[in-house]
């Protein structure tokens, strides 16, 4: 009789994050990217939990995509933590989210040092709770001389203040003869905007499937490529962040011309 033919299991090759990685970075990388943390309250109230419960989920979150950030090799990652018009909620919800850059911070700190990830805000910092500001404070001088990914939080940020503001300094120059009016051009508002040190992000990703910019950085994101997906954010984790860089990279970027390339 004869003996079943045994066959032999193919060989499935798994593909480590590490694979993936390499093969994104093999290919342009956006230098910023930007991300309106969207969905936290959402993410609760399908489990029947508090929206404060949404929100420290999310900053769980933020340590991953931080990480695969920096380890991608991006430049700038701006995450809009909290907007001006965010003071419109609850009390008690924001003084749940004036406390979470103290907590993130105070136990992710040590990582971000050992990634060489430098701590940087934009916002109005004089109206934020003084807790708030030593921990952000603490951050930013711990981090100051790292050279890595810049870690950017938009906190009590609202770009169309962002704008008066640089409005009202370039009006101040003129005022004082320090500036014609024929020299305001794009390159002069830009140097009063708050990113003035930043490049522009190439890429925006809004996570719950809302399809709108929410008032942040509008004059940043003109050529920006942006990204929507319906994941919420606290379930935002590597593999989402993967798949908005292939998107990224599949597009043609022509910045208003006829001919464009690939960021291939």
């Amino acid at each position: 009789m004869l003996g079943k033919l045994m066959r032999k299991k193919p060989i499935v090759q798994e593909v480590t994050m590490s694979d993936q990685i390499a093969l994104l970075k093999s290919r342009k990388i956006p230098a910023h990217v930007a991300i309106i943390m969207d969905g936290n309250g959402r993410w609760a109230k399908q489990r029947n939990l508090p929206r404060v419960a949404g929100h420290h989920e999310g900053m769980k979150t933020v340590r991953k995509i931080t990480r695969t950030a920096s380890d991608l090799g991006i430049k700038v990652l701006t995450l809009y933590a909290f907007s001006t018009e965010n003071w419109k909620r609850p009390k008690v919800e924001i003084d749940f989210l004036m406390k979470l850059p103290g907590e993130f911070l105070s136990t992710y700190l040590p990582e971000l040092i050992e990634q060489n990830v430098k701590v940087e805000m934009i916002g109005n910092f004089s109206m934020l709770p003084d807790h708030t500001k030593d921990a952000i404070r603490k951050a930013m001088e711990a981090t100051a001389d790292n050279n890595g990914m810049t870690l950017n939080f938009a906190m009590n940020y609202g770009s169309r203040r962002e704008l008066v503001e640089s409005v009202q300094k370039i009006a101040s120059l003129v005022a004082k003869g320090q500036l014609a009016i024929e020299d305001i051009d794009e390159l002069e508002i830009e140097s009063h905007l708050m990113t003035a040190h930043l490049p522009e992000p190439d890429l925006l990703i809004r996570t719950s499937g809302e399809v709108r910019l929410s008032n942040f950085m509008l004059w940043q994101l003109a050529y920006a490529e942006l990204s929507f997906t319906d994941v919420l954010w606290p379930d935002f984790d590597e593999l989402c962040m993967f798949e908005a860089i292939k998107d990224f990279q599949s597009r043609i970027r022509r910045f208003g011309s006829v001919e464009g390339e690939k960021e291939a």
